[in-house]
């Protein structure tokens, strides 16, 4: 026994003596410096990374295609944001005034930059606004004495415009894929076709035209009552009775062809002519057609350039055609389809947020050829407020 514990002693040590000389090399070995290699590359090596641009702001239009005309009326919607969207929320105001501290908090409502003070928009339009001290202490705006005449003014123009509005939304429910639209979204966007703001009480006077739904979960749908077939004619057939030449060349679905076939540029625009015409009316119904055939493709483009006809300028945002998405069968790919329409429909502002214009209702100075009375309204108003702008 004492042999083996001689051995078992000997090798605990021999073991404990090698543990001890490894550890005492590794220390030696973590205490060596690595500050002399290069482990990264130096910034004036690195390569550039372009940073990806957004949709948010990268434009739809390049040079040489941009028509700057068009792009400044979205500048201008801009500038006005504030105008535009405070007109409506404080028109439906008790007595056409808010107090400000309330209105602080509304300024996807009202407008302005969120963050801002809306004292500095309110300033920007003091022939529009006046703010006051109410006798309760709290600080106020409504609308000035001047803005109240030209909203009186406005009032009449919308009964005098009554029936064609009522004509406007008769065509809406007829191009519709149900002959029905929520009331709702025809209020959304009511602001695009000039109808008033209280055209849901005054759709019950219509009874021969619009009859209006309550569906289960509540919201209300108007329907067509009676097809109208002298309304069923559409901007571009109107066109085509006064210049058939032009219509041919509205819109563009070109054929696919070998070039065995060596065709010249006439030939080329015949054979074209033949696969383009006839155009589909947007008043058949497209829900009938297969989704990814050019006829589907041309009632869509055609409902397009009719729903355009019927704004008041001509134009229109993607957030107004999406809205109306289902009703009129569009597709995830309008903007696609747009793009390869360049002699009709002319997209501006950037790949987000976009805007179609028909450029046939404009001339060649940008100016609108066919001017509503609520257009020529609308014009005054933003001179109006241009006075002692600040």
């Amino acid at each position: 026994m004492s042999i083996w514990r001689l051995l078992w002693t000997i090798s605990t040590t021999t073991t404990s003596s090698i543990s001890k000389t490894s550890n005492s090399t590794f220390s030696q070995f973590r205490q060596l410096s690595t500050s002399f290699l290069v482990t990264k590359i130096p910034k004036k090596f690195r390569k550039k990374r372009k940073k990806k641009e957004s949709p948010r702001t990268t434009l739809v239009q390049t040079q040489p295609n941009i028509i700057p005309y068009f792009e400044n009326i979205l500048v201008r919607d801009t500038h006005f944001r504030f105008l535009t969207k405070t007109k409506e929320f404080l028109s439906k105001q008790p007595h056409h005034v808010l107090r400000l501290d309330d209105a602080g908090k509304l300024h996807q409502q009202l407008g302005f930059p969120r963050g801002r003070k809306i004292v500095r928009s309110l300033q920007r339009h003091p022939s529009i606004f006046e703010i006051y001290r109410h006798t309760d202490g709290k600080m106020w705006f409504g609308f000035t004495d001047f803005m109240e005449q030209l909203l009186e003014e406005e009032s009449c123009i919308m009964n005098q415009m009554e029936n064609d509005r009522v004509s406007v939304v008769r065509k809406l429910l007829m191009m519709s894929k149900d002959k029905r639209i929520h009331l709702s979204k025809i209020y959304h966007n009511r602001l695009l076709f000039g109808i008033p703001e209280d055209f849901r009480d005054r759709i019950g006077k219509y009874e021969d035209y619009f009859k209006v739904v309550v569906e289960e979960d509540g919201k209300r749908v108007v329907e067509l009552v009676n097809w109208d077939p002298t309304l069923a004619v559409s901007a571009l057939e109107k066109e085509y009775m006064v210049d058939e030449d032009k219509v041919k060349r509205a819109f563009k679905f070109p054929i696919k062809h070998g070039k065995a076939l060596d065709l010249d540029e006439g030939d080329e625009r015949k054979l074209n002519l033949l696969y383009t015409l006839p155009l589909v009316s947007p008043y058949s119904n497209g829900s009938e057609l297969d989704l990814w055939t050019v006829e589907a493709e041309k009632f869509r483009v055609g409902l397009i350039h009719e729903f355009l006809s019927l704004t008041l300028e001509k134009r229109a945002y993607i957030h107004n055609l999406v809205e109306f998405k289902d009703e009129f069968c569009l597709t995830k790919h309008t903007y696609q389809m747009l793009l390869k329409q360049p002699g009709t429909f002319y997209l501006a502002g950037t790949e987000m947020n976009w805007c179609v214009f028909l450029k046939d209702a404009y001339g060649e100075d940008g100016v609108l050829l066919n001017k509503d009375p609520q257009v020529l309204f609308n014009e005054k108003l933003y001179r109006c407020s241009r006075v002692n702008e600040t």
